[in-house]
């Protein structure tokens, strides 16, 4: 499946989340990642989210909010200080 077809398929976020813009990292082999920019009750975050294919739907598996640039920090800190480590 090519990378223009995979980010046509509609997101399976339902109300009162509303996706403002999304990113798919990988959709293959059943399951599907991607980063979202979502709005909840007027409140924006970016999540990661792992799905899996059931049947003909997708069921979400993960989900991961970060909520503000402080905790984001955080995060790339802490990832950049072992990324290294990987082959």
């Amino acid at each position: 499946m090519d990378k223009k077809l995979r980010q046509e398929e509609k997101l399976p976020i339902v109300p009162p989340l509303k996706v403002l813009g999304h990113r798919t990292i990988n959709k293959r082999f059943g399951w599907w990642s991607a980063v979202v920019m979502v709005e909840s009750w007027g409140r924006k975050q970016v999540c990661l989210y792992l799905w899996q294919k059931k049947g003909d739907r997708w069921a979400r598996k993960q989900k991961f909010a970060i909520h503000n640039q402080e905790d984001w920090g955080l995060i790339t800190d802490a990832v950049e200080s072992m990324i290294s480590e990987l082959t």
